[in-house]
């Protein structure tokens, strides 16, 4: 199929504002995280961000757990819901797991014998804590980070630019 030279224009000036509206919102997303946690697990640009910043702390293994969980809780299939526990369990949350993340042993003993019953809501308690633990420890570093900043600083700028020019 051909496409018209007014057709082929149009196109292109259709996906060329599609990419100012993603710039334009991922720059909101970027100065949104320092708002709350929350918003900044909400974005996949601010996920992804977070992420690259707990590897240079080698500390990502929290936020991967999350991530695990919360893809957990959308299994449907029992067979398949026994088997994701297992793999989480081992890899982030029995002892010397080699993901292992920084739970009390109270919480870890529930969490094992949540197992014999898998349930989409088996880790929430060990989700719940890693959370407040990111919260509490590394989302701060993170918003104090030089990576952070100078994201901040460019959606700030690019704010600012848009709004002058119009």
């Amino acid at each position: 199929m051909e496409l018209r030279s007014g057709e082929a224009s149009g196109k292109v000036k259709q996906k060329e504002e599609r990419g100012k509206r993603a710039h334009r919102d991922s720059s909101r997303d970027v100065l949104e995280w320092r708002e709350s946690f929350d918003q900044l697990l909400k974005s996949k640009s601010g996920v992804n961000a977070f992420h690259t910043f707990l590897k240079t702390e080698f500390s990502e293994e929290n936020l991967d757990f999350w991530l695990a969980c919360e893809d957990f809780k959308k299994t449907r299939s029992k067979t398949k819901l026994a088997s994701k526990a297992n793999r989480i369990f081992e890899e982030f949350v029995q002892n010397e797991a080699p993901r292992e993340v920084n739970i009390d042993h109270e919480t870890r003993e529930i969490t094992r014998k949540n197992l014999s019953g898998a349930t989409s809501a088996c880790f929430n308690e060990a989700q719940a804590k890693t959370r407040t633990l990111m919260e509490k420890d590394s989302y701060p570093r993170f918003l104090k980070s030089a990576s952070y900043q100078d994201m901040s600083k460019q959606a700030a700028s690019r704010g600012t630019s848009k709004r002058s020019h119009t």
